[in-house]
């Protein structure tokens, strides 16, 4: 009776468990591509609404009144969750909440005429993102 119960066709428990194990082995492997793929995709729509948000910011600030570019935005900062739009309302969208931007203004002199460089740094989760540098003339 034993030998008729060896002779049956099938699959033991081991096989069973080892079937899974490569499986689950090949699994991962065509899963992974993926899974990194999306996090590219995330940085780069990151990236594009920094790049965005740093370009918004350089446009208020070149419409601004030369005398008042240093005094308005020199040293200015927006934390993380408070970046705010040309009217100064805060973005409320859950895309923005991870976005800080901060601004420098220097006095420039090139070949003799002067200029304030401005430079608007975008970060995502402290990280640096996007700049955008520009030099405003003076005159």
């Amino acid at each position: 009776m034993n030998y008729e119960l060896r002779t049956k066709k099938g699959f033991s428990l081991a096989e069973a468990v080892m079937a899974m194990v490569v499986l689950g082995i090949a699994a991962a492997g065509i899963l992974l591509p993926f899974t990194s793929g999306a996090a590219v995709q995330a940085e780069g729509v990151h990236r594009t609404l920094a790049a965005k948000l740093a370009a918004d910011l350089t446009e208020q600030i070149v419409n601004t009144p030369i005398e008042q570019v240093i005094s308005q935005y020199g040293g200015y900062t927006e934390s993380k969750g408070h970046v705010k739009d040309a009217s100064g309302a805060v973005f409320t969208g859950s895309d923005y909440i991870n976005f800080s931007r901060d601004v420098t203004c220097t006095h420039r002199t090139i070949s003799g005429a002067p200029f304030i460089q401005v430079t608007v740094r975008v970060y995502y989760n402290g990280r640096e993102m996007a700049y955008v540098s520009r030099l405003i003339s003076e005159m």
